[in-house]
């Protein structure tokens, strides 16, 4: 059980590629300025994040801990330990915000199995961003994550996922970037010409696009989407 004394953990977002100025909070501006702990994905992008935001000290004074695929519960576990002493500790994302579609959701677990305080600070979602921007039922939606890399596979989880969407129920999904060409000519090949198809890609910056069309009329477009961010939404 943890003491009175426990610090808070906070999930601070990060760009997905536009500014900070568009999304930061004062309360994130503030916690990334003097928080001395932070749990990163890639560190490169978490010092980018934090000078955005306004830190002026030294990396070396600052504790990054990295939690990806390849971290052990052990390590997670101890990277509870700054908090058990009172200090804030805060869960960086790659790309916009902690826990969603990104690493981060087993240390927020053991924080709360702790009964250690657990703060959401908002920030730019394309999961989200891309549900509100095509139109498509928000009252009801899933997101399935990742697509299966197997062609057959995919074809068959698509194909599926285009079931649930004509009932009214969004499908939002992804896929590696260098996949994204893939899925788009599977998506084309498999649904029916009437299905509603949301490609929006790069969300927030200047090469954003975010269109809901018919598959039959994104037969007539076929965008260059390879290696770009993507999210693709299914819908009635």
């Amino acid at each position: 059980m943890a003491s009175r004394q426990t610090g808070t953990l906070y999930l601070l977002p990060n760009s997905l590629g536009s500014g900070v100025e568009s999304f930061a909070t004062e309360l994130a501006r503030i916690q990334a300025q003097r928080i001395q702990h932070f749990v990163i994905e890639e560190i490169k992008s978490a010092r980018r994040l934090l000078r955005a935001l306004g830190m002026k000290r030294e990396f070396e004074e600052v504790n990054f801990h990295f939690l990806n695929e390849h971290t052990s519960s052990n390590e997670i576990e101890n990277y509870l330990k700054p908090l058990f002493s009172g200090e804030d500790v805060a869960i960086i994302s790659e790309a916009g915000v902690p826990c969603v579609a990104d690493p981060g959701g087993n240390l927020v677990a053991l924080a709360h199995e702790n009964n250690i305080k657990v703060v959401p600070l908002s920030g730019p979602s394309s999961i989200l961003m891309a549900l509100m921007a095509s139109g498509m039922n928000g009252q009801q939606f899933t997101f399935n994550g990742y697509l299966p890399r197997e062609r057959s596979e995919r074809v068959r989880k698509i194909r599926q996922l285009e079931q649930l969407a004509i009932k009214g129920h969004t499908q939002i999904f992804m896929d590696a970037p260098y996949r994204n060409q893939q899925v788009l000519d599977d998506l084309l090949a498999n649904c029916k010409m009437d299905t509603k198809l949301c490609v929006a890609s790069n969300i927030t910056t200047q090469a954003e696009m975010i269109h809901t069309k018919t598959i039959t009329e994104w037969l007539m477009l076929k965008p260059e989407i390879q290696k770009e961010p993507v999210m693709f939404l299914l819908g009635k």
